[in-house]
């Protein structure tokens, strides 16, 4: 009771009672900004006050209490103030801009992130029919608040039932799919709720929590996504392929651990059953009650094992009673009432001990610097006072840092296109930041509110068949043109897209004078850019995009980061160059350059000259699969795309240097190759590296060898690592066919053939 009093009504209901007044008191009387605020805390304040003085008068042990509990809570809830005043300081990283109460309150509330049904709910076969509009949503105006929009509520297909506990909720993305393959349904079957509680403890209990505590207390099975708990027997597993058995995440604690705390449990249970009540409640709620409450999708975009650390720390409880356990179960052997406790102790001792020999390589971050060198790396890729589209934290978070801590490439300005869809991110774009000044953003505030130009669609006009003005049509956003407006269900209207072909007139004369594009490209150089879109929408963040493309002209660099999703690229990698590890935007178009084009001589300046490699090449240091899977294969798929430009230039020597370069800051031997380095294999023989190129080939192929081998031997059904195994296996039989080395390619092809006939 007292925790959903705390979670659902004083954390975010004293604040919205106080957004209700402030309202009042603005709106309706016509009092200052602050009045209504002013007036709540003088009225509950003294309630406060009233009611423990109260309580001390009548001696009301239960009532006083309740009161001085509820102040105390308060007080620790006032560190949210900070909140408010800091947001009201205007800082270059401000997340929501809660500077008044109205903003405040959904910032407390995270209503960005959307809610999810707990008690009853629809499943995802529920088909929506309408939207019922909801409450009003304010926002500060010059003299009073003022209604912009209003919240909407669902309306479900009268057919639909809903659900206890509904568990397979979410009809984002590909939800719906990853259900039925979870559990083994065919499309266009409902979920029972025997369907609907197997995925509740099947997948959200244990997967998504069993999972997570057995990795703490049992063991891991290496640090890849999706990685299982390990069984004490699995030590001594044959067949474990080398890269597996040396993965520093690869943790077996022989559940010595698990075994202590259940001990523990049991003992504390048996010598004190209302302290083990508390410690049980704490482990639940921190737990269990947790992964109701939160309700998890099918998908995550990482794991999320740290949600439930609380309860790690409750069961940790029992592990240090455990020893007392053992030292009670040692009675019967040693009678020594001083040397019973020390040997249990030591015992005790062993299992930290173990923990620690097989997880110490994995929690160890000392010499790790790539977080913060991947940032500069990214910034130094971009020309001076540019414009860096990014998406995502793994991006954007080491960007903030260099440039807010270490004044690194501030005159660059990183716009985050995953809070570009947000009223508050775009007023800080259009503010001056550090070095760089505001974004070229035309568009008033009133045109990307919540709710207007949230999704455009795409609504074809014949009229326009051959191409949109992307000059004129921006005007006919901004001037709010009924031309361009469509009609919903509800009556309103909305602006659309007349054509999913775009065009952006280029002055020529002036590009050419900002020497922006290289000489042997100039030829390139149009009086428009015509692209189709790929998509049946334009979502906000777009929208900002092509606004800034006609505003800016071409005067400030624009990039976008290459570990962006496809869809943000807006079908434009025709007219990009690769300059590093950023594609910049140009007034060109090199046809068939479905992944960008690439600038040889600003590419190899930056990639060679300008890049911090620090401890990257040192074994001991520990870089996870984040590291390995993603950041490392962008940087190393780049290197090969230069190497490969420059052996197209007729430029080997070059492209060696560009090679061994990346062989020599990212090796083996701290960062494992990873299946896609398969492709480094045939540059490398052409520009006459052969030592380098069959040691990579022999090294790849053992490791591809082996893990087929093990996981097709245990029926495994990691789809993924058997492809890219067979891929590796593959590409260097194509290497070494494509560079006349038939007896390595027919080596690498039976391995291959070998492989994939146990998989047909």
């Amino acid at each position: 009771f007292i925790l959903v009093l705390i979670n659902n009504f004083i954390i975010p209901g004293l604040p919205s009672l106080a957004g209700t007044f402030e309202i009042f008191f603005v709106n309706t009387l016509g009092l200052p900004f602050g009045s209504g605020i002013a007036v709540f805390l003088i009225l509950f304040l003294g309630a406060l006050i009233f009611g423990l003085q109260r309580s001390i008068r009548q001696q009301n042990v239960l009532f006083n209490t309740v009161m001085l509990s509820l102040t105390f809570i308060l007080i620790g809830y006032c560190s949210y103030a900070l909140v408010l005043v800091r947001a009201n300081f205007n800082p270059p990283i401000n997340e929501n801009d809660p500077k008044d109460i109205i903003s405040f309150v959904s910032y407390l509330k995270r209503e960005q992130y959307g809610d999810r049904p707990l008690l009853v709910g629809y499943d995802y076969t529920a088909e929506v029919v309408g939207y019922e509009r909801g409450e009003a949503i304010y926002r500060k105006g010059k003299d009073r608040y003022e209604v912009y929009d209003y919240k909407s509520t669902p309306t479900y297909d009268p057919q639909a039932r809903k659900m206890l506990l509904p568990r397979m909720h979410s009809r984002q993305d590909n939800h719906p799919e990853l259900y039925r393959e979870r559990l083994g349904m065919s499309e266009g079957e409902k979920p029972t709720m025997g369907d609907n509680l197997r995925f509740l403890f099947t997948y959200q209990l244990g997967h998504m929590y069993g999972r997570y505590f057995m990795w703490n207390f049992a063991g891991r099975e290496n640090d890849n996504e999706g990685a299982g708990w390990l069984k004490p027997w699995e030590t001594f597993q044959k067949g474990v392929p080398d890269g597996m058995a040396r993965n520093h995440g690869r943790n077996n604690f022989l559940m010595l651990p698990f075994i202590l705390g259940l001990l523990g449990l049991f003992y504390h249970y048996g010598k004190d059953r209302g302290d083990f009540l508390v410690v049980i409640l704490l482990f639940f709620l921190t737990g269990m009650a947790l992964v109701l409450y939160l309700n998890s999708p099918p998908q995550e975009p990482r794991e999320r094992d740290y949600i439930y650390v609380g309860s790690y720390y409750a069961f940790a409880l029992w592990i240090g009673l455990g020893v007392l356990a053992v030292s009670e179960l040692l009675a019967n052997i040693l009678r020594n009432d001083r040397l019973r406790p020390a040997v249990a102790t030591l015992l005790g001792l062993l299992v930290p001990g173990v923990m620690a020999a097989q997880g110490w390589d994995d929690h160890d971050r000392s010499g790790r610097y790539y977080s913060v060198d991947s940032a500069k790396n990214l910034l130094n890729s971009c020309a001076p006072n540019a414009i860096l589209f990014t998406g995502g934290d793994n991006d954007t978070f080491p960007l903030w840092y260099v440039q807010e801590v270490e004044g690194f490439r501030t005159d660059v300005r990183v716009c985050n296109l995953s809070l570009l869809g947000t009223p508050w991110y775009i007023n800080q774009m259009k503010r001056r930041t550090y070095r760089s000044e505001p974004l070229p953003i035309s568009l008033d505030q009133s045109q990307y509110l919540e709710g207007r130009n949230d999704q455009i669609p795409l609504v074809e006009n014949p009229s326009v068949k051959s191409g949109i003005n992307l000059t004129e049509y921006l005007k006919l956003v901004r001037e709010d043109n009924p031309v361009i407006k469509v009609p919903l269900q509800n009556g309103e209207t909305i602006n659309s897209l007349p054509s999913s072909t775009l065009a952006l007139p280029v002055d020529t004369a002036a590009v050419l004078k900002l020497g922006i594009v290289a000489k042997e490209l100039q030829p390139l150089l149009s009086t428009q850019m015509v692209w189709k879109i790929s998509r049946g929408n334009l979502l906000k963040p777009d929208l900002i995009i092509l606004d800034m493309l006609v505003t800016n002209q071409w005067k400030r660099p624009i990039y976008f980061s290459s570990t962006l999703a496809p869809s943000s690229y807006l079908n434009l990698k025709e007219f990009m160059q690769i300059e590093g590890l950023a594609y910049r935007l140009l007034p060109l178009k090199v046809a068939g350059a479905a992944q960008g084009f690439v600038n040889s001589d600003v590419m190899y300046e930056n990639m060679m000259k300008k890049m911090f490699w620090r401890e990257v090449d040192n074994p001991a240091v520990y870089y996870d699969e984040n590291y390995r899977q993603r950041s490392f294969v962008n940087v190393r798929m780049s290197f090969l795309r230069l190497a490969e430009q420059l052996i197209n230039e007729n430029k080997q020597d070059r492209a060696k240097a560009v090679l061994l370069h990346c062989l020599r800051v990212i090796p083996d031997k701290s960062v494992p190759y990873d299946e896609f380095q398969a492709g480094f294999v045939e540059p490398l023989l052409q520009v006459n590296a052969q030592p380098e190129a069959l040691a990579m080939a022999e090294l790849m192929a053992k490791r591809a060898n082996e893990n087929l081998d093990y996981y097709l031997k245990n029926d495994s059904n990691n789809r993924r690592e058997i492809q890219g195994n067979l891929y590796v296996l593959n590409q260097l039989a194509t290497s070494f066919k494509n560079q006349n080395r038939t007896d390595l390619a027919k080596k690498y092809e039976t391995m291959f053939n070998r492989h994939l006939n146990k998989v047909q």
